[in-house]
């Protein structure tokens, strides 16, 4: 098994971005109406985090079909390290309380593209 810092060595040296982000799969654990009560305050720490420049991504997720919402969030820190991204994690109400679990994995970009566009008389940004 590979040391993570080798890893991310050796994936720099042959030219790959080697940006390293924390996911958070998150998860129901307590009942629906539990979760639901956490929502506003959940949704309130996202933003905080996101105007810290802390957050890189979050949404739920979907069945493997794709037609249906399972309850399954997925949620993308940037942080210093992993511990500092379970910090993230463990202070989010929806974990704070109980109402969601979570699982933490360190994720290593090396490769994609983002696209943004900004229309300035129209003021429309596009994400794709």
């Amino acid at each position: 098994m590979v040391a993570w810092t080798d890893y991310k060595a050796e994936a720099k040296s042959r030219g790959a971005l080697a940006l390293e982000l924390y996911v958070a799969i998150s998860v129901p654990a307590k009942s629906p109406e539990e979760v639901k009560a956490s929502l506003p305050d959940h949704l309130s720490y996202q933003s905080k985090l996101e105007q810290a420049g802390s957050l890189a991504f979050a949404g739920p997720m979907s069945d493997e079909t794709g037609a249906h919402m399972q309850g399954q969030g997925l949620i993308i820190y940037r942080a210093p390290s992993l511990e500092a991204a379970r910090a993230l994690a463990d202070q989010d109400p929806m974990h704070e309380s109980g109402a969601r679990s979570y699982v933490m994995r360190r994720w290593l970009i090396n490769e994609g593209s983002l696209n943004i566009s900004v229309g300035l008389s129209g003021q429309k940004v596009c994400l794709s």
